[in-house]
């Protein structure tokens, strides 16, 4: 274990490997430090640490402030990830910091790997809890190729259809951000531009075809691969947003149902999506957040969720290439 940090273990993570990963890695200062200092002297090993664990969850570290959780970010010296094709609502904070998905505290967030619907997509993901919510609130996190394992063990026809089809993502989109929708984020913030001509341009460049329409825009995003093959552990990963936009993708524009299709069009079986809902849950680690918690994610191992909150809740991300 490198001097500056201790791991911890906490009731809710999961073990694989006969106990030799834990699911989340949870670390915790060892003594008074700069945390900042730490990371850049110990970034090789934390990230042969995110590559076993696949999240890492800081604990009991002195980040107070929103531009304390910036300069993490940076000290981690990976490349920034703008956001530019991605569904949530989310207002800049600070340097390379945006609030995570602004969505109504009631609703949840499913189960997802960051913009997995469009072929650029964040390879890791930060969080940080400012404002510990008063109940609720977790971000479920779960591995991914072990849903995928039990996806393949469970409904093999359906995987091979997923491998060989891939997955059709639609959605429409207003043309200003809709902050009580969970996919809210209208046409003009989706491509940072308020020139039809310009998003389009955007959305090629994505793969994402646009049908415009009176008060908004029609995106189709698709066939792209729902099971991806994760080079540098060599397995594959259940890589998509299908649970999310099935269950989740809903408000007054768009039906959840019609939202994700196969990739030649074909609905989905709503039992076999229901019962993948149901693995995720079941194989999945929420730990509740504490003020001044970050979390580290792989978005290439894991996907993350949002439950339900009573409020105040106020937690941050940022992305990196």
């Amino acid at each position: 274990m490198a001097e500056f940090f201790t791991e911890i273990q906490l009731p809710q993570q999961k073990h694989y490997n006969n106990h030799s990963i834990h699911f989340p890695l949870i670390l915790s200062p060892t003594f008074n430090f700069s945390f900042i200092d730490a990371i850049k002297s110990h970034k090789k090993w934390l990230d042969s640490r995110l590559h076993s664990a696949g999240a890492i969850l800081f604990r009991d570290f002195p980040v107070s402030t929103a531009a304390d959780f910036n300069d993490v970010v940076e000290a981690f010296g990976y490349e920034e990830f703008p956001y530019v094709g991605g569904a949530a609502p989310r207002s800049s904070v600070v340097g390379r910091v945006f609030t995570a998905n602004e969505s109504p505290s009631d609703q949840k967030i499913p189960f997802h790997h960051e913009m997995a619907q469009v072929p650029e997509f964040p390879s890791k993901l930060f969080f940080y809890c400012e404002v510990e919510p008063k109940t609720g609130g977790e971000t479920p996190i779960v591995l991914s190729h072990i849903i995928y394992e039990r996806m393949k063990e469970k409904h093999p026809e359906f995987v091979q259809e997923l491998e060989e089809h891939g997955l059709m993502y639609i959605r429409v989109l207003g043309e200003g951000d809709n902050p009580a929708s969970p996919i809210g984020r209208g046409w003009k913030s989706t491509f940072l531009t308020d020139d039809k001509s310009v998003a389009e341009k955007r959305a090629a460049k994505l793969g994402m075809k646009l049908e415009w329409l009176e008060d908004g825009v029609k995106t189709i995003m698709g066939p792209i691969p729902a099971i991806k093959y994760n080079e540098s552990r060599q397995r594959k990963v259940w890589f998509n947003s299908m649970v999310a936009a099935y269950t989740g993708w809903e408000d007054d524009r768009n039906d959840p149902v019609k939202a994700v299709t196969f990739g030649d069009g074909r609905p989905l079986p709503a039992e076999v999506v229901y019962d993948c809902l149901k693995i995720l849950e079941e194989e999945s680690v929420a730990i509740p957040w504490k003020k001044g918690d970050v979390l580290l994610i792989d978005n290439w191992a894991v996907l993350h969720s949002r439950r339900s909150f009573d409020p105040p809740r106020r937690v941050l991300a940022s992305l990196c290439k």
